[in-house]
């Protein structure tokens, strides 16, 4: 692969900074449609002139705690240098530094949760794989792992017994299956649905869009709605010897609206934070908790739902972040476009 300065535009534009193409082609034809030139910053193999000015624009940082997974390894600190410089040149960005830091920390999330009363699943942060074992001792039976630098389902493990995680601890160490990339991993109490899915929140803007069912019922942990990584309907189950309709892996909420109490909650938290795109997932348990365990500030959204949305006339979640997105750059003050001598 060919390195590459970071790309600018001759007029003002929404800079999207990512590590991910597959991810990026809904917002830019909804960007499209709204007549905003999209510019794509794809971090992996690119350079930045740290003696010049970021061009003038709107910037919206996707970069994803998954991306060591999909380029290599040092992603996070690349991302981290670009929005340094942004940060320091005084350029707005949807969910710039502090956003990021909150993304590649399951730690950051659940303590940032916690200490504003949230029902958060009871957690131990484990540096090296020495300490695993030792740690999970803690737990009862069944209980998971997962990466702090996670996304995508990545380290999420259920196990059964201490025994079944002593005999896989290996995986977790240096050059293991199941190597996190920063080195932590989490040990976790498995918080038992009570029915067999999760709620995904999607908020834009800081305000409630949709709440998605995500269905668990084949155990999976992998939770990621964008079309790159959607996996098929789960098989109906067998009623009677009669096999019903396959279930939808996703599909939209009713229930759950912006007056919900907990959805009311949510959009504080994201306002103290500073977060304006997110998804927040949850589970309600048998017993009435409401467990948030997880804030995705690089959210994608299914493309069953999205249209689904837009037959039913109500507005798709790419539709509504082009919306905002075009709101913000229009409330930005002229200023000339910053480019490159040529």
């Amino acid at each position: 692969m060919s390195t590459h300065s970071l790309p600018e535009a001759d007029v003002r534009s929404v800079y999207i900074i990512h590590d991910n193409p597959d991810w990026i082609a809904p917002f830019a034809q909804a960007l499209e449609r709204f007549g905003i030139r999209c510019v794509e910053w794809l971090l992996p193999d690119a350079s930045i002139d740290l003696t010049a000015q970021p061009p003038s624009g709107l910037f919206w940082s996707r970069l994803s705690a998954s991306a060591h997974t999909r380029a290599d390894p040092h992603v996070k600190e690349y991302g981290r240098a670009v929005l340094a410089w942004l940060r320091a040149a005084g350029r707005t960005v949807i969910n710039g530094a502090d956003v990021y830091e909150l993304e590649v920390s399951k730690i950051r999330q659940h303590r940032e949760l916690a200490n504003r009363g949230f029902d958060v699943p009871r957690t131990s942060a484990v540096f090296g794989s020495a300490a695993l074992s030792e740690a999970a001792r803690d737990f009862a039976p069944p209980f998971i792992t997962k990466h702090n630098q996670g996304g995508k389902g990545l380290g999420v493990r259920r196990f059964d017994s201490h025994a079944d995680l002593d005999e896989a601890a290996g995986d977790f160490a240096p050059g293991g299956a199941n190597e996190p990339i920063d080195g932590i991993t989490l040990v976790q109490e498995y918080v038992q649905p009570a029915q067999p899915f999760v709620t995904r929140a999607e908020f834009i803007g800081g305000r409630f869009h949709y709440a998605v069912r995500v269905d668990v019922s084949d155990g999976s942990f992998e939770l990621c709605p964008a079309e790159a990584c959607e996996v098929p309907g789960a098989p109906g189950a067998a009623v009677d010897g009669e096999v019903t309709a396959p279930v939808e892996p996703f599909s939209r909420r009713e229930d759950i609206t912006a007056q919900s109490p907990l959805i009311v909650r949510l959009e504080a938290l994201l306002a103290e934070l500073h977060i304006d795109i997110a998804g927040i997932e949850f589970i309600e348990t048998a017993d009435g908790r409401e467990v948030v365990y997880d804030i995705n500030t690089n959210t994608n959204y299914n493309p069953s739902v999205e249209d689904a949305e837009r037959r039913a006339g109500r507005t798709a979640a790419a539709d509504q972040i082009a919306q905002f997105l075009t709101a913000l750059l229009d409330q930005m003050p002229e200023e000339p476009v910053l480019t490159k001598p040529r």
